[in-house]
């Protein structure tokens, strides 16, 4: 991809989206990465820019950039602090607002891209932080640490971006973790749980519904299969266990005949969950 770009292409767009330069963001000390003077880059230098080797960006890139692809190809200037107040009389005295600062893609091209990254969590290195009846988009990322001048072996810091929902973003989670130890080398299987429980967080903060349109996942031999729960109310005990068969059923109450249930009609959940059962 990086010589179907070439290199004149490929440095303007991380031009475009902010790599090599401060954000702005109210924080002091930020550092604008390392990116390649165009005038050095050769073969070697557009090869290892092209999959992220040779560069660095900061979190705070990272995350601005991203936020760009998913939003219709706006970039804005961060901020932490939304505004200050005066104590006393309630004068505002600082205030950040929304700041566009240019457009790098298409809102085409940033469709694509959500599409894309929703079926990296649904069919790729993401899986692991796939939500049922939620979007999320995502993408994994494993950089491999420098130590004067060296790369060291076996000392990396896996990443994980994501986007919920990944047809309409409210929110870019990033999750990094330095050097982690006993587990595979693979972002896919260390970050990716845990982005899934932060996401769980922020779906429940924000008030995000759910959707029934998600790109279905593509099961691994140790995912459970989710099924909807069907309407079981008004059925007798034995028509209920016959139509609950993939669910572990637990009654209560005297009776035969089903008057309440839990979890509701169509909700779906992973197979052998507990489904409960009013008689009476």
């Amino acid at each position: 991809m990086g010589q179907m770009l070439g290199k004149d292409r490929l440095f303007s767009y991380l031009d475009k989206f902010g790599f090599g330069n401060k954000t702005g963001i109210d924080l002091s000390g930020e550092g604008k990465g390392i990116i390649f003077p165009l005038s050095r880059v050769g073969n070697i230098e557009l090869a290892t820019t092209a999959f992220g080797q040779g560069i660095s960006v900061t979190p705070i890139q990272q995350v601005t950039a991203v936020s760009a692809v998913v939003n219709g190809g706006k970039l804005y200037k961060p901020y932490i602090v939304k505004s200050i107040e005066e104590k006393e009389t309630g004068t505002t005295i600082l205030e950040n607002k929304k700041t566009f600062v240019r457009q790098t893609i298409s809102k085409e091209t940033s469709k694509t891209m959500r599409r894309a990254l929703e079926n990296v969590v649904a069919k790729g290195g993401g899986k692991k932080a796939y939500i049922d009846g939620y979007r999320i988009g995502g993408k994994t990322g494993t950089a491999q640490k420098v130590e004067n001048g060296v790369y060291l072996v076996n000392n990396y810091i896996m990443s994980f971006m994501a986007v919920v929902p990944a047809n309409n973003p409210k929110a870019v989670v990033y999750l990094a973790i330095d050097n982690p130890k006993h587990t595979a080398m693979l972002s896919s299987y260390t970050t990716t749980p845990v982005a899934r429980r932060i996401l769980l967080d922020v779906i429940d903060a924000l008030k995000i519904e759910k959707q029934n349109d998600q790109i279905e996942k593509e099961l691994e031999w140790s995912d459970k299969e989710v099924y909807e729960v069907p309407n079981v109310v008004g059925m007798d005990k034995k028509e209920a266990t016959k139509a609950l068969q993939n669910f572990t059923v637990e009654y209560s109450g005297d009776g035969e005949k089903v008057v309440s249930q839990s979890p509701e009609a169509g909700t779906r959940v992973e197979e052998n969950t507990i489904v409960r059962l009013l008689l009476q």
